[in-house]
């Protein structure tokens, strides 16, 4: 059960994007179409699975037993750029379209801070390997749900009549903070 709601938590109460407003540039900028955004999310919910495990492995097996947490920035910023790295190789591998699609928004996975964010609260929470495991799953699915929200609304958008001074960032601002007050009627519920 615990596990469970770990994974509600960082997927609706505690959304990565919509509550701590961590990965807005990918949330923003690969939201325009539901093909490119959905693979986007499902790509960032590797890396965070891959980041959960290994940066709480390095975490507890190198930095902790030899005093030197001091480095774990320094180590879990290796850790997702190398991640990051190979997500982008599979993806150019496995599907050129996608990868054409995705553009510089899949190197910039590294720099999203939802990642190292996830990292860092996996630590703070003390959570076990599998706690972990299981909140990088739930991170990356609210991240994957809040991105593909995001697509589906602007698709719909670009039919609606928007007014000329709406058009464009300010409507899809708007649509973010509509979306994350959405997400607040989530915070009543027990977060882990």
């Amino acid at each position: 059960m615990e596990l469970i709601l770990i994974f509600v938590s960082a997927a609706l109460v505690n959304n990565f994007v919509l509550a701590y407003f961590l990965g807005i540039c990918p949330f923003i900028g690969v939201s325009n179409k539901l093909s490119s955004a959905f693979p986007m999310g499902l790509a960032t919910t590797f890396v965070m699975v891959l980041t959960a495990i290994v940066t709480w492995l390095i975490y507890h097996l190198v930095l902790v037993p030899y005093n030197v947490e001091y480095l774990q920035y320094v180590s879990f910023i290796l850790v997702v750029a190398s991640l990051v790295q190979f997500v982008e190789m599979v993806i150019k591998k496995v599907s050129q379209p996608l990868y054409r699609a995705l553009g510089i928004f899949l190197p910039l996975i590294t720099t999203n801070c939802a990642i190292l964010g996830l990292a860092l609260f996996i630590v703070l929470k003390e959570y076990s390997f599998v706690e972990g495991i299981f909140y990088g799953v739930g991170a990356g699915a609210g991240f994957t749900l809040a991105i593909s929200l995001m697509a589906g609304i602007r698709e719909e958008l670009e039919l609606a009549d928007v007014p000329a001074a709406f058009r464009g960032a300010p409507i899809t601002l708007i649509v973010a903070g509509l979306l994350a007050l959405a997400f607040m009627g989530f915070a009543g519920m027990i977060t882990v």
